[in-house]
């Protein structure tokens, strides 16, 4: 095996902690002046670290199998590591056994699936990223009050369904700018707009601002909805993409996130941008003339996946390595409440070692 590819990690090496707070990648100079130039911060945000934590933890104290509605993170890699341990991936609660165990993936579930899952008697665990929890209060609170309420984000994805699903009388979509035109409210003076979390904030200012021109009174949420490690991901992005010559972000197809961020290196000037899920999807051809190369990893990716393209385009010649740092993150998110008590019960330690619970900027990071 090559340092180019990946398999699924041991069953005793965890996906989640270490992922979050990595070791520094090591350096050395390059004879050629090939460099690469290293985002931080990068791949894991703190939702999706305690997801793929309350999967390991739910398989290590219950057995396999345990079930998974959706994706528990937009990643191929976690999937296919989660599901070689026990973890069994469904598209719907009805395809869970009757009174078997099911996690609900980081990107929230809507008030039905929660019904048709007591309604089997399952044994649930909800993984919601708290972020994205706080966007569905918001869309109950703003609904109990008779708001039309705008939500920012893409049709179809998970996160969208399950916020829409807390009051689809009240909600509609606006997948983007080229949406506005068609919006309707009841009344002009009772609208507010939400956004999915972890989409890129450029375009959602845009959206936000083309329907403030057609709803003056439009309400903005209470807090951010953009998830802090979306900002900073895109921000590390645009402070390198200039400086790169192309843009490697490793992510899978359907993470919103690491999508966007392609577009994001382009944007901000970088002279080629490439999404791969793995080391072994570079090619050659795109660092033909290169001498630095920008690389950066969606809010769902392992650390491993990163290291090990780290290690390819060393292969490849880039062997001096450029730490790029925008902001530092360390926030962690307790496990869901009840996996915590039975893990007391089982007389093992809940709560995950962490950094303080706060995210701080360093002297010169963008807003």
């Amino acid at each position: 095996m090559t340092s180019a590819q990946t398999t699924p990690a041991p069953a005793t090496s965890s996906l989640a902690g270490a992922s979050a707070f990595p070791a520094p990648v090591s350096s050395e100079p390059s004879p050629e002046g090939k460099r690469i130039l290293l985002a931080a911060p990068r791949g894991y945000c703190a939702g999706v670290d305690r997801a793929v934590d309350a999967v390991e933890k739910a398989l290590e104290l219950y057995g396999a199998p345990v079930y998974v509605r959706k994706e528990i993170v937009h990643n191929k890699f976690v999937v296919e590591t989660l599901t070689e341990r026990g973890a069994i991936f469904v598209a719907e609660t009805d395809e869970v056994p009757e009174g078997a165990r099911v996690v609900f993936s980081a990107h929230g579930v809507s008030p039905a699936v929660h019904a048709q899952a007591a309604a089997r008697h399952l044994a649930t665990i909800d993984a919601t990223c708290p972020l994205v929890t706080k966007v569905h209060k918001e869309a109950v609170r703003f609904a109990s009050s008779d708001y039309d309420i705008l939500l920012i984000g893409h049709d179809g994805h998970e996160e969208v369904e399950g916020t829409q699903g807390e009051a689809p009388e009240h909600i509609q979509v606006v997948n983007g700018p080229h949406e506005v035109g068609q919006v309707q409210v009841r009344d002009p003076e009772k609208v507010i707009w939400l956004s999915q979390t972890t989409l890129s904030v450029d375009e959602t200012m845009e959206t936000v601002a083309l329907l403030r021109e057609r709803f003056p009174h439009l309400q903005d949420p209470p807090s951010d909805d953009i998830c802090y490690a979306t900002q900073n991901r895109q921000v590390a992005v645009k402070r390198l993409a200039p400086n790169a010559d192309v843009v490697i972000v490793v992510g899978s197809a359907n993470s919103s996130n690491s999508v966007r961020l392609v577009e994001v290196a382009l944007e901000a000037g970088a002279g080629a941008a490439y999404r791969v899920d793995k080391a072994d999807e570079i090619d050659p051809a795109w660092l033909t003339g290169a001498t630095t190369v920008g690389l950066t990893s969606g809010a769902s990716v392992p650390e491993i996946l990163v290291r090990t393209v780290v290690d390819r385009l060393k292969e490849l010649g880039f062997t001096g390595v450029e730490e790029v740092r925008t902001a530092t993150e360390d926030i962690m998110f307790s496990l869901p409440k009840n996996l915590r008590a039975d893990l007391k019960s089982a007389g093992e330690q809940p709560d995950r070692p962490h950094r303080a619970r706060r995210e701080r900027a360093v002297a010169g990071a963008e807003g």
